[in-house]
C-alpha cells in the first residue's frame, strides 16, 4: 500500500467522468481510439475538437510532473525501460492493440468508461475481455517469458 493515493485517484476519476459526460452530452464518445481514428479523413469538419482533446491529453501528462506530481510511484525509469524492452516487441504490441481496438469496435476508455456508464452489455463484455487478456499477458510475460 505504498502507492495508495485516494485523493489524487478520486480527483482523476472525477475529471475523467466529467470530461466523458460532457463529451457524451455533446453526442461524442470519449474513446481515444475512436477520436484518433476520426482524424484519418483529415478534411472532416469536426477535427478541431479531436485535435484539442489529444493535445489536452499530452499537455495534461506533461503538466502533472511540472506542477509537482510525484512520478516515483509509477516506478518507471525511461533509461531502464529502453535497455530492457525490445523495440520489435513494442511495435508488435502496438499493432496488436490497434487491431484489438478495431476488432473490438473501441478501446478501454470508450468501452470501460463510457460504455459501462451507459450499461452497455457489449462494453461490459469487452472490458472484462480486456482485463482478462491483460492479466494473462502479465502472467505470461512475468512467469513464463521472465520479462
Amino acid at each position: 500500500m505504498d502507492n495508495f493515493t485516494p485523493y489524487a485517484s478520486l480527483a482523476g476519476g472525477l475529471l475523467i467522468g466529467i470530461s466523458a459526460t460532457l463529451l457524451l452530452m455533446a453526442g461524442r464518445m470519449a474513446g481515444i481510439s475512436g477520436i484518433l481514428a476520426g482524424l484519418i479523413p483529415f478534411d472532416s469538419k469536426d477535427n478541431l475538437w479531436r485535435i484539442l482533446f489529444i493535445v489536452g491529453l499530452i499537455i495534461g501528462a506533461g503538466l502533472y510532473p511540472a506542477l509537482g506530481g510525484d512520478m516515483s510511484a509509477m516506478n518507471i525509469n525511461p533509461y531502464e525501460l529502453s535497455e530492457t524492452t525490445h523495440t520489435a516487441l513494442l511495435i508488435i504490441a502496438g499493432l496488436l492493440v490497434g487491431i484489438g481496438t478495431y476488432v473490438g469496435a473501441g478501446c478501454t476508455s470508450g468501452h470501460g468508461i463510457c460504455g459501462i456508464g451507459r450499461l452497455s452489455v457489449r462494453s461490459i463484455i469487452a472490458t472484462v475481455t480486456f482485463v482478462v487478456v491483460a492479466a494473462l499477458t502479465v502472467f505470461i510475460m512475468r512467469l513464463i517469458v521472465g520479462g
